[in-house]
């Protein structure tokens, strides 16, 4: 094999190559706009010289208490300043970032916080006694601390842990903050919603948030100085890597740290908003606000929804109410989204129910996402590109994740034939957008949250008058979709749906029961397998 000339002396030095991390954006933007406003939360306002500050306070408090490369610091909180400071602070002590989902329920937590191996937990006052609940039952026994956030006015308990801004305070502003090693190395780690037994660990890494935070600024159109508002969970993906997105482009995050319509529209008004993400309920919970709540905008403001496909009334209402909504799709897998439903301009004049009708396809690739395709799990070929050949949804690229932490079975699973495989189920157009049309784990989107069925029917075999159980999807104006039960009693029992409800209130977070429970008979093949895809049927034309 002949040597390629450009390789020889042609070597990597510090001079021209550093491993990328989206912790470099925060440093540049403190450098160059030292006074802009970075964050608003409340009457709290912090420029950039001070989120910069904060951020190396906390690291440096990080380290001084021992955390180092590899260390986990689980955090729980709202979408507040503290929440942005820790998405820069951890990373930048060498630590590993993992961000808990605040409507899980103690059990969950537990494991999550044993698996990750976690030494250090920050949480905000208000999930305290939930926390509690979760250590009491967890093996792992990290070191606490309380974050009081200002806005929060509800109830506290009293802990041994201690206070977040203390902590910060006895931090270094000018520590010299550890970059990665290599890009490669772990940035956070988020846990899947386990549909299959316990949550997976999805690990990030340096180059994968860098990758996706710019494809986020290049996808939305984010000019700099943009306003975001923090209408999505931070929990979620990183916030689909928009903390360290704001950065990049000298944005300023709006917290909000609870999604409510008046909070909504008044910072739309007030803040000059220019983008937020959120599932469609966000959009429902906007347009279904009373007129005196609803303010006047200055300028169209770009919202991106994931989730269930808006419904065409929705998006006629966001469109008139001066909003453009942008479809994505990707999974914890993938840092979010890395699929956009790219609008083309001359779509625009096409009838409202054609527009509704592409506006529900997922779409094509991010910029840095190297491969989307739909293929045949077992020939792993291409489906032809007929919008009606059903294959799964597969990726490759830098923002696909690094693999799950402590599970090497699941990850070659995931990555088999150098691809990863979603466990989506959808069709691939003649002009190259993805179109989902099943999901082959039963996953269920209610309001963005991803409620595995098989979680919920285990919680009603459990119950002793469930003999048969099986949970589907069924639509929902506000939700997108909602768990449906179907149920089979166990012969001499009797239950109704109320009983079952309430047990399953008393096992499963809020947004996890089912909003209807039906009792017949549950179709099956020949074989026993129950039959889904006719359960999902009946459930649509079910009333809600």
């Amino acid at each position: 094999m002949t040597q390629n000339p450009f390789s020889i002396g042609l070597d990597r030095n510090p001079a021209n190559h550093q491993p990328l991390t989206p912790l470099s954006f925060l440093e540049r933007a403190a450098t160059v706009f030292p006074d802009h406003t970075a964050i608003v939360h409340g009457a709290l306002r912090r420029t950039y010289a001070e989120f910069y500050d904060r951020s190396r306070q906390l690291a440096s408090a990080l380290a001084g208490a021992g955390m180092g490369r590899g260390d986990t610091v689980s955090v729980m909180m709202a979408n507040t300043p503290a929440m942005l400071e820790s998405h820069y602070g951890v990373p930048m002590s060498g630590a590993v970032l993992h961000t808990i989902n605040t409507r899980l329920d103690a059990a969950i937590i537990a494991f999550q916080l044993d698996h990750a191996l976690t030494k250090m937990l920050i949480v905000d006052a208000e999930f305290m006694p939930l926390i509690q609940e979760a250590l009491s039952l967890a093996k792992c026994s990290p070191v606490l601390i309380q974050y009081d956030d200002p806005e929060y006015d509800g109830p506290r308990v009293a802990v041994d842990a201690m206070d977040y801004e203390a902590f910060v305070a006895g931090g270094d502003a000018a520590f010299d903050w550890l970059r990665p090693e290599d890009e490669w190395d772990a940035i956070s780690i988020s846990y899947t919603s386990g549909t299959t037994g316990n949550p997976k660990g999805v690990v990030y890494h340096h180059r994968g948030a860098y990758l996706l935070a710019q494809g986020n600024a290049l996808t939305t159109s984010m000019n700099k100085h943009a306003v975001y508002l923090w209408t999505l969970p931070m929990f979620h993906c990183n916030g689909w890597c928009f903390p360290w997105t704001l950065s990049a482009i000298i944005g300023t995050h709006v917290c909000l740290r609870q999604v409510r319509a008046d909070a909504i529209w008044n910072a739309l008004a007030d803040e000059g908003v220019t983008h937020l993400c959120g599932a469609p309920i966000v959009m429902s919970l906007m347009i279904s606000a009373p007129a005196t709540v609803k303010r006047e905008l200055g300028a169209t403001v770009q919202f991106f929804t994931a989730a269930a496909p808006p419904p065409e009334k929705l998006l006629a209402d966001m469109k008139a109410a001066g909003f453009e909504v942008t479809h994505l799709y990707g999974l914890t897998e993938t840092y979010g989204p890395s699929v956009v439903n790219d609008w083309h301009a001359s779509w625009s004049d096409l009838p409202a129910t054609e527009q509704a009708r592409l506006k529900a396809r997922q779409g094509v690739r991010y910029l840095p996402l190297e491969n989307l395709d739909v293929m045949d799990p077992e020939t792993m070929q291409p489906v032809p590109r007929d919008g009606e050949t059903l294959g799964e949804v597969m990726f490759r690229g830098n923002v696909v994740m690094k693999g799950y932490f402590r599970n090497p079975e699941a990850t070659a699973e995931a990555f088999e034939g150098g691809w990863f495989h979603s466990g989506d189920l959808g069709v691939i157009h003649p002009d190259g957008y993805v179109q989902l049309k099943d999901r082959s784990k039963d996953i269920i989107i209610s309001g963005g949250e991803n409620i595995s069925s098989i979680e919920v029917e285990e919680v009603l075999y459990n119950h002793p008058a469930v003999a048969v159980c099986a949970v589907v999807a069924k639509p929902h104006e506000k939700w997108g979709e909602t768990p449906c039960a179907f149920v089979e009693l166990a012969e001499g029992q009797e239950a109704d749906a109320a009983t079952l409800k309430q047990w399953c209130r008393e096992h499963l977070a809020h947004y996890k029961v089912p909003g209807r429970f039906v009792f017949q008979q549950i179709p099956r093949t020949s074989t026993g397998k129950i039959q889904k895809f006719v359960l999902r049927d009946e459930a649509k034309n079910l009333p809600e």
